[in-house]
């Protein structure tokens, strides 16, 4: 999240009263990730108070919105715990604010847990997979836009910037993770919408009775289709990982993969090329982090990622391939 164009009170008050959420009582801009501006609102309505969040999209246009938006309130109407976006009397899921496409979704309660445990991950794997088969029957379609089409075209884009090393290991893991691509294997994997950014800034949990309950997954504006064991493993280059080191947490990881399969199983083609996805899903953020970096846009309260975790992950990846199979018997 963070703040790119400016908006008055005034356009954001007659957005809310014209979807009927209420007065509106407070906006403050969100700072943290990168891509659109967000903004924390509450109103005013039949004596309560209630939180949104008003999102201004940057980069994605009026055709790519509804997918993600019909996404998240399919999702919801589910039983998944997801922001779920606010209809005007026509219907209508997107606006214009500032000449931008904008929405407003309900404000999850709770907040990331930025340093989890096993308990966490088992919650985060469990939700995960009843997310995956609740979107089965989602009847929109839109690829992946972030995926090894887009790997391929930014590569090019990035690789100047790197030192020898660097640029070795991203044309090695490029050409492994296209020919894993052209594999029997990988065509038989299990499809459909899969939110692709499931790191531990896009979960949030309540303590409920002492214990951390989660109380939803947000952020679906890379979503797409595509492979859910690919979804799956960039949960776990995230929440099962040292920040440091980028290492392998194998208590972690075991916990999320054995929540996972217990709601999903995970197929024969899923278990054998988990280990090449957890390299793809640590080369899509290292490339995406390297793009970032080095083709800065100007924000207000606008954080950086660090290109370098990624490199770390997926080094880690190469060198210590990990065997899903094992982590999924029995203790």
């Amino acid at each position: 999240m963070a703040v790119y164009t400016e908006v008055s009170t005034e356009q954001v008050r007659a957005l809310l009263l014209e979807l009927k959420l209420g007065e509106l009582q407070h906006m403050q801009g969100c700072a943290g990730g990168i891509e659109n501006t967000n903004y924390f609102v509450s109103t005013r309505r039949d004596g309560a108070t209630h939180e949104y969040v008003l999102t201004l999209f940057e980069r994605l246009n009026l055709a790519q919105l509804p997918f993600y938006l019909r996404l998240m309130k399919h999702l919801a109407q589910r039983g998944i715990p997801v922001p779920e976006p606010t209809a005007n009397a026509q219907g209508e899921l997107v606006f214009e604010l500032q000449g931008k496409p904008a929405a407003v979704v309900n404000k999850l309660r709770g907040q990331s847990e930025l340093a989890p445990t096993s308990e966490h991950c088992d919650a985060v794997g469990a939700t995960l997979a009843r997310m995956h088969l609740a979107g089965r029957d989602f009847a929109l379609s839109q690829p992946n836009l972030r995926g090894l089409a887009w790997w391929n075209e930014t590569a090019p884009v990035v690789l100047p910037e790197l030192d020898t090393a660097q640029a070795t290991l991203l044309r090695s893991e490029l050409a492994y993770q296209n020919k894993v691509a052209t594999s029997s294997v990988y065509a038989a994997l299990p499809r459909g919408p899969i939110h692709t950014d499931l790191f531990r800034d896009n979960v949030m949990f309540e303590t409920l009775g002492g214990k951390p309950q989660l109380s939803g997954f947000f952020d679906f504006y890379f979503a797409g289709v595509d492979s859910w064991i690919f979804d799956l493993a960039v949960c776990l280059n995230d929440w099962c990982v040292e920040l440091d080191t980028g290492a392998h947490h194998a208590p972690r990881a075991r916990s999320l993969l054995r929540a996972y399969s217990r709601v999903r199983p995970l197929s024969q083609a899923e278990l054998e090329l988990l280990p090449a996805m957890l390299r793809g899903g640590a080369l899509r953020f290292w490339i995406s982090r390297l793009w970032d970096y080095h083709q800065p846009r100007t924000a207000s309260l606008l954080k950086a990622h660090d290109p370098g975790h990624f490199e770390r992950v997926l080094r880690q990846r190469v060198e210590h391939p990990v065997l899903p199979a094992a982590m999924l018997q029995p203790a």
